[in-house]
């Protein structure tokens, strides 16, 4: 199969998290708690990933009594592959570059009173 096209951060978050049990059967609530991701990103990214066979889905077996179907999703074969390859470049070119974030220093009050924030700057000076 073709190599697949950079993977947005959401989903690269989606990734990581399932492969940390790569075999194991996982909910999208679960995957939501554990990425902090909404349903309206998370649900359509799992589909997304099963239209290009990166990752199985099926519905739960038994449900507890009174509860909906859950769909269950986990890694294919090429999805851990995939999601190894991707996860690893993304972590390379800001190792590469040697760039941290850091805050600045907070500026002093206006005259009047009143908070101004720090503000985030990138350092690259390693």
């Amino acid at each position: 199969m073709a190599p697949h096209p950079e993977f947005s951060a959401q989903t690269l978050s989606v990734l990581a998290a399932m492969c940390e049990q790569p075999s194991q059967w996982q909910h999208g609530y679960a995957l939501a708690k554990q990425t902090g991701l909404k349903s309206g990103t998370l649900y359509p990214i799992l589909i997304r990933l099963a239209d290009r066979g990166l990752v199985e889905a099926r519905w739960q077996d038994e449900p507890q009594p009174g509860r909906p179907r859950r769909h269950l999703y986990r890694l294919t074969a090429e999805g851990l592959a995939s999601a190894t390859g991707a996860l690893a470049s993304a972590a390379q070119p800001a190792a590469r570059a040697g760039v941290r974030r850091t805050r600045a220093p907070a500026r002093p009050a206006p005259a009047g009173g009143g908070v101004v924030a720090g503000v985030v700057r990138i350092d690259a000076s390693g």
